[in-house]
């Protein structure tokens, strides 16, 4: 059978019967997204990033490499998915209609998709979204006219997507106690003679045991010189005596990704490497204390700029004092809609859910590293990860 026939066989058997929440989630979504389309004078949207496509329709899978699109309008939605996606398709997603074509034949998406697109005046994009084919947006502009598409269509769905419901909130808190299995898990196994790899395989298996799904990132473990190294990650190294090791977990669970950083001393902790702990633990406090509704982005980073002050010179940080989580895909856990840095003046919401990363690094050295991913509150940020932020010593006697 061809894949139109394997879709509709399927359909009979398992049509939406692996949607992540509820039809009535999936429907408070897009009513959202439907009446800030109105209010921003869109017909449409034309989506790719899998993790919009995902928050819209359950639509899910591992496969995030190849062409797929979802064209949202006041009256329907539409998923455009190759051949080999037709059953995820299917299984997970709650859409009013699906266009396929041949896995091999990407020139075959641009007929479909301009024909559902030609009704459409006024049509939003996410220029600096994933999945956006170069190729595919030039050839339906040649079709359609440049003048029908607004690159608008992104902002508006990260105004959206970045304040959780209470069904997204709990699939970050049961992420966030995975995540601390694992955590928990690695910490156990650390000594001195042992690789990087090691640890992060007792990470993996402790969370992909308690339920994990595949993860947006994989563990990250990296071991004293390289952890000054930012976005490095586990490489046979060994672990030597009296050097720290910085882990940095997140498991998913429905696609959402709590993450939680800690490090561990193989040994005894340095008195430098207390004091960089507690520039952690000060900056973290700073942070929670300002990140509530009516403050803005940058007064949480002002306020955590002026605690990392007295270390600046000495210790590398990436300029980001936290980033908004969500549902997310490879390769990344980072949902992109909001970032806590000097600048941005969005301000905050009850229920927005950012990570704050604070690893702070002495370039050639090693580094400290510590977080929780936290909820806004009225009183301020409301740690959903269980981080106790101790400098774990294996041999603290």
């Amino acid at each position: 059978m061809d894949h139109h026939q394997y879709r509709h066989a399927l359909a009979a058997q398992l049509e939406a019967s692996e949607l992540a929440f509820p039809a009535s989630e999936f429907d408070a979504r897009l009513a959202r997204v439907r009446g800030a389309m109105q209010a921003a004078g869109l017909d449409a949207l034309l989506l790719t990033d899998p993790a919009d496509i995902y928050y819209l329709t359950g639509y899910n899978t591992f496969e995030v490499s190849v062409h797929i699109c979802l064209v949202c309008s006041a009256e329907r939605l539409i998923l455009q998915v190759p051949s080999i996606e037709t059953g995820p398709a299917v299984v997970t997603a709650q859409v009013d209609e699906l266009l396929g074509y041949r896995w091999e034949g990407i020139g075959e998406v641009i007929e479909p998709l301009a024909e559902t697109l030609a009704p459409f005046r006024a049509i939003g994009l996410d220029l600096y979204g994933a999945g956006l084919r170069h190729g595919v947006l030039r050839e339906l502009q040649v079709r359609l006219g440049v003048e029908r598409f607004r690159d608008d269509g992104g902002e508006l769905l990260d105004r959206i997507r970045i304040v959780k419901s209470e069904a997204e909130l709990a699939c970050l808190r049961e992420s966030a106690r995975i995540s601390s299995l694992g955590l928990k898990a690695a910490t156990r196994v650390i000594a001195a003679g042992m690789t990087d790899g090691d640890v992060a395989a007792e990470g993996a298996r402790a969370m992909l045991a308690a339920g994990s799904e595949f993860m947006s990132m994989q563990p990250i473990v990296t071991t004293g010189r390289r952890i000054s190294v930012i976005h490095l990650n586990h490489q046979r190294y060994r672990i030597a005596p009296g050097e720290p090791v910085f882990l940095e977990f997140g498991a998913a669970y429905r696609r959402y990704t709590a993450p939680m950083m800690k490090t561990v001393v193989a040994g005894r902790a340095s008195p430098e490497m207390r004091v960089l702990r507690n520039v952690c633990r000060d900056l973290f406090e700073a942070l929670s204390t300002t990140m509530r509704p009516g403050n803005s982005f940058d007064d949480a980073a002002r306020a955590a700029e002026a605690v990392l002050e007295p270390h600046a010179e000495r210790v590398f940080f990436s300029g980001v004092f936290g980033y908004a989580v969500g549902a997310q895909f490879p390769p990344s856990w980072v949902e992109g809609s909001g970032y806590i840095a000097r600048g941005q003046q969005r301000e905050f919401e009850a229920d927005m859910v950012f990570h704050l990363p604070l690893c702070l690094r002495i370039p050639g050295q090693w580094g400290i590293g510590l977080s929780d991913t936290v909820r806004i509150t009225p009183g301020g940020a409301e740690p959903l990860t269980d981080n106790d932020w101790a400098l774990v010593e294996t041999d603290p006697s």
